[in-house]
């Protein structure tokens, strides 16, 4: 071996040392506050109620028609299978041998009571910030639980992510520990509002995009993102041209968060599933305090897409399918019957950049959330039996560029990915 080969090798043994003694240098376990859990009282109980409503907690962390919190929901991502833990105080197989400040340690630096790191699809790098106090007192809601007795099942990931040393290097790179720091230049409701979107509601989770190790970018900035194994895109809520509410008269945006229907816009897919779950359920003080947030977001339009118009023959096929399934409730020129059916005219939902939201509206249906506020919410049938993949492109395509609106055409191959 030739003195340049040797060294060679010393020099790259002497990297992944390095490498190596910095991932469990970042990955490290910080010293928690000490101080111990206030007692359990109704009171701290039920502001924990309400804190796992405004995180939503039950949405992951239950099957439906199951008990609340018991764990076991499979949750697809490009890596694999996760599968939801069980959150009842069972001694053996949930959390009831966990302390207030095993609580903590989960929430705040993404480990179990035995040191073991999470998987971030728990989404401790936006629980980080959410106070000591917040975390005992959804822990003492937890603990009032009825106790389930279901073990957690193994997590299905490909090789290496579903390892801890994989896991390591991931939160090396791109997490780090800390509490939300109130911004003393803005107001009390601002800052309130910035807690609740950054920390207990995790919105980045979705409307941020992520890189190709799961990791979320520029989560302050709320830019939009694919959701990950859902086909729905989360459009950016600093852009005027997706779901911005700058613009929005602020009673507008607490009534989408509270009923999922304003003046302005109603909610689909993982969206209402949000509403239903959660911020339904929050006072008007801190819908107040996230609509303030939102609306105080610095804007931020990305470069509009540029498509060509589609085909004559495409929009002629598209107007004809659109006169037959959806003129007798979207209206004749996309204007809609407020406040059942929206307006497809100046839509911002149906002219994203990209279609996919248009797509799983068109294939699967759905329906807005049922709220105190719109208890009986008119749904969309699914149309993904009834149409081709050419005749949903040509549909999508035509009201994608009619009646004023200027997006870019769809095509089958879109239309058979989304399925």
């Amino acid at each position: 071996m030739t003195r340049r080969l040797i060294g060679l090798v010393v020099a790259l043994a002497l990297a992944a040392a390095l490498f190596a003694a910095w991932v469990l240098w970042q990955d490290r376990l910080r010293p928690e506050d000490g101080r111990p859990p206030p007692p359990m009282t109704d009171a701290l109980v039920e502001r924990g109620a309400y804190l796992a409503r405004a995180g939503n907690c039950a949405g992951c962390h239950s099957l439906p028609g199951q008990p609340a919190y018991a764990g076991g929901l499979a949750i697809a991502t490009p890596f694999g299978t996760l599968v939801a833990s069980n959150l009842t105080p069972d001694a053996e197989t949930g959390i009831g041998t966990w302390t207030a400040a095993d609580m903590r340690r989960a929430l705040h630096q993404g480990r179990s009571k035995d040191g073991r790191r999470l998987y971030p699809a728990f989404p401790y790098p936006h629980y980080t910030l959410m106070s000591a106090e917040d975390s005992d007192a959804l822990h003492a809601f937890l603990m009032r639980q009825p106790a389930v007795h279901r073990p957690n099942a193994p997590h299905d990931l490909r090789y290496p992510y579903g390892t801890q040393w994989a896991l390591a290097v991931w939160r090396a790179l791109y997490f780090e520990p800390g509490r939300f720091e109130p911004s003393p230049e803005r107001t009390a409701e601002w800052n309130r509002g910035a807690y609740l979107v950054r920390g207990p509601g995790h919105c980045a989770a979705c409307h941020a995009a992520r890189n190709r190790l799961g990791a979320t970018i520029d989560d302050n900035e709320l830019g939009g993102g694919l959701i990950p194994m859902q086909g729905w895109y989360a459009p950016s809520l600093a852009s005027d041209r997706e779901a911005g509410v700058a613009r929005w008269p602020l009673e507008d945006v607490v009534a989408l968060l509270k009923t999922g229907l304003s003046p302005r816009a109603s909610v689909m897919g993982p969206m209402a599933e949000v509403v239903l779950g959660s911020t339904q359920h929050l006072s008007d003080a801190d819908l107040r305090a996230m609509a303030a947030f939102l609306q105080g977001l610095p804007p931020h339009d990305p470069p509009r897409p540029k498509g060509k118009p589609a085909d004559g023959a495409v929009l002629a096929r598209g107007e004809r399918l659109y006169g037959q399934h959806c003129k007798d409730c979207h209206g004749e020129r996309g204007e809609g019957a407020a406040p059942a059916y929206p307006p497809l005219a100046g839509n911002r939902s149906v002219t994203l950049a990209s279609p996919a939201n248009a797509l799983q509206a068109v294939l699967h249906g759905g329906f807005p959330p049922a709220t105190a506020g719109n208890p009986r919410p008119y749904g969309m049938p699914p149309f993904g039996q009834a149409l081709e993949d050419a005749d949903i492109a040509a549909l999508l395509s035509f009201i994608r560029q009619a009646w004023g609106n200027d997006a870019p055409a769809v095509d089958a191959l879109a239309v058979q990915k989304a399925r």
